[in-house]
């Protein structure tokens, strides 16, 4: 298992658009991932998991991936949320 922490750094958090990419994203990976916040563990590979966690812009979340590619996955999933999802 590998995790990094990271900053949402979306100015509207993590609404419908990024979530959605980030779901995509997620989906694409052959690893186990998980968003860590608040000591809850959110599955990013379903949509409305991460709309309701209700992630705001400055929210630290912890990124972990157990698997087959998890250094890979860790880095794609980490450089999407450090830049900003797409907005």
């Amino acid at each position: 298992m590998v995790s990094k922490k990271v900053t949402i750094i979306n100015p509207s958090g993590v609404h419908a658009r990024p979530a959605s990419i980030l779901s995509k994203a997620a989906t694409e990976c052959s690893s186990n991932i998980f968003l860590i916040h608040n000591g809850k563990k959110i599955q990013p590979k379903s949509i409305l998991n991460l709309m309701a966690a209700a992630l705001k812009k400055g929210t630290e979340i912890e990124v972990q991936c157990e698997g087959e590619n998890e250094e890979a996955d860790l880095k794609k999933i980490t450089e999407l949320i450090e830049s900003g999802l797409g907005e």
